[in-house]
């Protein structure tokens, strides 16, 4: 049986052999089971398993792999971001990863072009052009994980470009490498004439099929009519109307093409201006019929963005926690509304276009008043309403069913008639909590069903809506794809909507380019009326930490070990193969799983929780890892950690006390001991020492029963770090620093009795100490009960990781029933920024800074404090595009210094492009990491400080 005739409910295992690579050049590759197995899921309901994954780094290593597909004839498949909904980025041949290598961002003509590869983010495309007031066309809800390889193969558009700034629009040029393995760049000044040199059968056919489709005028209308809205159904079959050179047209039909008529291995884009003027507000309309009514009179105000919600999303965004009054307010009932956005370059030109809508926006039928604002935080709210409802829906979706989030247009005259005739298919078909919501000025909606892929009477119904709904949006006029990309699941519909005749040209197209047919075969074209039924992926219920997970991606650029071994996402769904499998009794294959998993899921990841940050659905995976770590941990090893928590102080002033003892040593000598020692207990269980570490810090001092600070402001807690790393080799370290700050601007602190016994549990959580952490929480909590009256005073700690570790050892605390609510802890970096910094004069100002925000800093919501901070005692400051969490994460970088180097790689290229006369961060282990990836000295953010504003000697 073929892949594409694959029963829908075939178990989410191998179903081709691993067929390792055998090109004539060396490409990085694997045939693991873990490797095919991570690879064969994105954010679509497909599953297949690629027979081995490819990752090259140039074009002409694109090219081999071309030559294998077809020497071997095995489909190949190119995946980049993995975002994709419609099926287009899986496959059962090679499988190759564009991400990993492909991420040139150049900037050109001062940020009017940009000259982008295809594994970097939208979101890292624009952060660069953002000094520059530009931006990129294209603006897509998932601009956080979607690359450009996949904004261009599937021409996303957004929440505003609409049909003017997609990528059909906005691409100037590319670098293409089709399945012949010519390359041709389309940008050069004699690119049609080495087209028609190089691939003259190609030419030919591109200027035929040109001249067939503009001698047929039903082609023509056709054409015109499905372009004038958002499409991203079939190929971009305008292109033969909207260019004449076939060098011109090939490039836009690469647009969209889905990675089934070559690959892009680098794009020019015309950019766009960044509008950061903006003014939001939520329209509420007693019905559907009053809100699309409203559209055309809204669109001549001149609002960038009218978002639609139907009276199902509205009682969604109810439950959400930053629902305005008004909507908390409303007993929906049929109700809907329109999140409206006004855009504009200068405040002038927004009061402008306000003035200009005022009489189009006062005269809506609103069951509230309409309020406008430029607050950033309230928009954000606003936006949050809107962009939450897939994280509510998807989030809350039964365990064991597949969420599916799918894009239709139509003319906007029929809007309403489609929504409404959508609810009803959704009545019809039992599909309960099921959501409207899109850009409603381009007509384009989304709506999102829950779906169990493993009952037949569940696919039965599925099919039957699908057939349904396929014949109203075409009834109406629209296309079955705006934005999404045609993919698998509506490649069967494309001759339906083109008919026979534009459809017979999609194929001699594809036919041009790919005579083999062997690139992404299955994805826009599909004669099998069926075939958006095969391969479905099944979603098994395995632990409350991941069940909810969507497997969209949007967690995996911010993932440290993102590049080394797996991501969040990976991690999630080899967990749901190892489940699979179980199930399935394939005993072999779950034990190299659950062996590879070791490693690559387990020990490599950092538990840094950047991946919730990211989430749409707010998951931890680093709490699936804590809780592994723990199920994996011995009774002797537990035991050991708890004798620990009860003698931290004495713990810690021995580690400090081993690496001041190393620091005397000569360094490869104690580095060769702690490497037998690695071969001996595990890399996992001995660190690895390098010369890079400092010797060990000093032990914490705290009060002594019976001492008193007159009327102090905070308690401090220094954190246990410092004890363990002493300071860098030209600092005092920042408890030091933090003292003498506050002793200059007159503020006062206290310290809890016994700090030096005090920790915030992260060493025993991250590793799944559970008895430990359990002690630790049982000493600490009380002890700074105490010493901040009962909650009155704040308490301060020094490093950004542990002052989350605080907070969250109160959480967790208080989920077990501890009364400990009226603690507050505050940053270091916060503390000074708010209570002291105004008080002090900078007197040596800081010639230039490079700024490293940590993965807890982050989550704090402290780094715009680190960088205003930095900013007063520098007049440049900079905090790297491309920041990321480092990875040293307590004792990570020592274990497994693969990981740090990996995760800060990165960061470091960008940081060492030029000198800075000062490196900081707000974490000792984090200063580590960095110094350790630049070969900089990283300090402690106020260790700067108190240098900038120590008191001038007197004359």
């Amino acid at each position: 049986m073929s892949a594409s005739s694959a029963p829908a409910s075939a178990p989410s295992a191998p179903t081709a052999p691993a067929i390792p690579l055998s090109v004539s050049i060396p490409i990085a590759s694997s045939t693991r089971s873990i490797d095919r197995l991570k690879y064969a899921h994105d954010a679509s309901h497909y599953l297949l398993v690629p027979t081995s994954v490819a990752t090259p780094s140039s074009a002409a290593e694109v090219a081999e792999l071309y030559r294998e597909s077809q020497r071997r004839g095995i489909p190949l498949t190119f995946r980049s971001g993995g975002t994709s909904l419609s099926g287009q980025g899986v496959t059962d041949g090679i499988l190759v990863d564009t991400r990993a290598n492909f991420r040139s961002i150049e900037v050109l003509d001062a940020g009017a072009r940009v000259r982008v590869q295809p594994g970097v983010t939208v979101r890292q495309v624009n952060a660069r052009l953002t000094r520059f007031g530009r931006k990129l066309g294209p603006d897509p809800a998932s601009e956080i994980a979607c690359t450009i390889g996949g904004v261009v193969a599937n021409n996303s558009s957004g929440m505003a470009c609409g049909t003017a700034q997609n990528s059909y629009q906005t691409v100037e040029s590319m670098v293409v490498v089709l399945p012949s393995g010519t390359i041709v760049d389309t940008g050069a000044a004699d690119a049609d004439e080495r087209l028609r040199q190089l691939e003259p059968a190609l030419y030919r056919g591109l200027a035929r099929l040109r001249d067939r489709v503009r001698g047929n005028p039903a082609s023509v209308a056709l054409i015109e009519a499905q372009f004038s809205m958002k499409n991203t159904m079939g190929y971009g079959v305008n292109s033969f109307l909207d260019h004449e050179r076939p060098v011109d047209i090939l490039t836009h039909l690469m647009i969209g093409s889905e990675g089934t008529l070559g690959f892009v291995a680098e794009v020019t884009f015309r950019t766009v201006p960044a509008l950061p003027q903006a003014l939001t507000g939520l329209a509420l309309f007693p019905t559907l019929s009053a809100a699309t009514s409203a559209l055309p009179s809204l669109v001549a105000a001149g609002l960038g963005t009218i978002e639609l919600m139907d009276a199902t999303s509205l009682r969604v965004a109810q439950t959400q926690p930053d629902s305005t009054p008004e909507l908390q307010a409303l007993s929906v009932d049929g109700h809907a509304a329109l999140l409206l956005e006004y855009l504009a370059e200068s405040p002038d030109q927004l009061a402008a276009q306000q003035a200009a809508g005022s009489s189009a926006l006062t005269a809506l039928d609103l069951i509230a008043p309409l309020s406008l604002t430029g607050n950033a935080r309230e928009r954000a709210n606003l936006w949050h309403i809107r962009k939450g409802l897939y994280t509510t829906v998807a989030g809350a979706r039964p365990s064991g069913t597949t969420a599916l989030l799918e894009d239709i247009v139509v003319p906007v005259p029929a809007l309403l008639g489609t929504c409404e005739s959508l609810i009803g298919l959704f009545d019809a078909y039992d599909y309960e909590e099921s959501v409207i919501f899109g850009h409603a000025k381009d007509g384009n909606i989304h709506f999102m069903l829950n779906e169990h892929f493993d009952d037949p009477a569940s696919l039965t119904r599925y099919e039957r809506f699908t057939e349904e709904m396929v014949d109203l949006v075409l009834g109406n006029g629209g296309s079955l794809k705006a934005e999404h990309g045609t993919g698998r699941i509506m490649a069967p519909f494309v001759r339906r909507q083109y008919g026979d005749e534009l459809y017979a040209v999609m194929q001699e197209l594809k036919s041009l380019f790919d005579p083999t047919g062997l690139l992404n075969p299955g994805v826009i074209l599909s004669d099998d009326p069926q075939s958006y039924l095969a391969n479905l992926k099944l979603a098994p219920t395995v632990e409350a930490e991941v069940d909810r997970c969507v497997e969209c991606g949007y967690c995996e650029p911010a993932c440290p070990s993102k590049d080394l071994t797996m991501t969040p996402r990976q991690r999630i769904v080899i967990r749901r193969e190892m489940k699979t499998a179980e199930a399935a009794g394939d005993t072999r294959l779950l034990e190299e799983l659950r062996r590879d998993y070791t490693y690559d899921g387990v020990e490599t990841c950092a538990v840094d929780g950047m991946c919730q940050v990211a989430c749409p659905v707010n998951i931890n995976t680093g709490d699936l890892v804590r809780r592994l770590r723990a199920e994996n941990t011995s009774a002797l090893e537990q035991t050991a950690w708890l004798g620990a928590a009860k003698n931290w102080g004495t713990v810690t002033a021995l580690g400090g006390l081993a690496l001041s003892v190393a620091d005397r040593v000569p360094a490869p000598l104690v580095t060769a001991a702690t490497r037998v020692g690695r071969a001996l207990l595990g890399a996992d269980t001995v660190p690895l020492y390098d010369e890079g570490l400092p010797r060990g810090g000093s032990r914490r001092r705290g009060l002594s029963a019976g001492d008193a600070v007159a009327a102090p402001t905070a308690v401090y807690f220094a954190a246990c770090i410092g004890t363990m790393f002493g300071p860098a080799a030209n600092g005092i370290g920042v408890t030091d620093a933090f003292l003498e700050l506050c002793t200059r601007a007159g503020v006062s602190v206290t310290i809890p009795e016994g700090l030096d016994s005090l920790c915030c549990g992260t060493p025993w959580k991250s590793k799944g100490n559970t008895r430990g952490y359990e002690r630790m929480t049982d000493i600490v909590l009380p002890a700074l009960l105490a010493a901040s009256r009962g909650g009155e005073l704040p308490i301060v700690c020094d490093a950004a990781s542990c002052t989350e570790g605080l907070e969250t050892m109160q959480k967790n605390a208080i989920a077990a029933g501890g009364d400990y609510a009226a603690l507050r802890f505050v940053d270091a970096v916060e503390f000074i920024h708010v209570n002291v910094i105004e008080r002090l004069p900078v007197t040596t100002p800081v010639a230039s800074i490079a700024l490293h925000h940590s993965c807890s800093s982050t989550q704090l919501g402290i780094n715009d404090m680190m960088t205003a901070l930095a900013e007063r005692i520098s007049p440049d400051v900079h905090v790297p595009v491309d920041w990321s969490c480092c990875a040293f994460a307590g004792d990570r970088g020592l274990l497994h210094p693969e990981l740090t180097a990996s995760a800060s790689a990165r960061e470091a290229a960008e940081v060492t492009e030029r000198s800075y006369a000062s490196y900081a961060s707000a974490n000792r282990t984090c200063e580590l990491g960095m110094s350790r990836a630049t070969g900089q000295e990283y300090r402690h953010l106020l260790e700067l400080v108190e240098e900038a504003t120590r008191p001038l000697p007197s004359r």
